[in-house]
């Protein structure tokens, strides 16, 4: 189905970590469109952290939770949306999302993303009490080829906040030149 591409959704995807809230939330500002980051509207909604929701449910309850939020955006249009690292294993949530927007794949090395979670680990549930970079390594080997399937592919691995910000904009406003 052909996206209107006018009020198309750019929904950002990536390992934990790779920056998609916060490269979310500055382009939002940047396009002034609305911002939702998957993870936050969750948290508010169940009135418990991510790192909680796991440990007291499972993931099992979360990647649930993430279905219906997606279900419930499904119409939604014009917005950025930051999705949690899991949310694209789930073909459901994808397929749902597609018609509206356009998947950003947030790519970076295992390594280096574990490296900018540094102090932020413990907010990471899949990361407690584990490895990390065995961890991460066994996330992205499972959800690399998930990611690849994504419109667009920004590696941030070697540039820089400003330069990802320009070039999703740029992509935004090519779609709207399209129209």
């Amino acid at each position: 189905m052909p996206v209107d591409s006018q009020r198309v959704n750019l929904i950002l995807v990536g390992l934990p970590g790779v920056g998609k809230t916060t490269i979310g939330r500055a382009v939002a500002k940047e396009l002034h469109r609305p911002f939702i980051d998957f993870d936050t509207e969750i948290e508010h909604r169940e009135h418990a952290t991510v790192t909680e929701i796991f440990a007291t449910k499972g993931e099992g309850y979360f990647r649930s939770l993430e279905e219906s939020l997606t279900r419930e955006l499904a119409t939604t249009r014009n917005s950025i949306m930051s999705t949690g690292g899991g949310w694209v294993t789930n073909p459901i949530c994808t397929e749902l999302l597609r018609p509206t927007g356009r998947m950003i794949y947030l790519r970076a090395a295992p390594s280096t993303v574990l490296a900018r979670m540094a102090g932020g680990r413990a907010r990471r549930p899949l990361f407690e009490g584990t490895d990390g970079i065995t961890k991460m390594m066994s996330l992205y080997e499972f959800r690399h080829p998930l990611y690849e399937t994504a419109d667009l592919t920004i590696d941030t691995e070697v540039i820089v906040k400003s330069e990802v910000i320009a070039k999703l904009r740029d992509y935004a406003q090519s779609l709207n030149e399209k129209a």
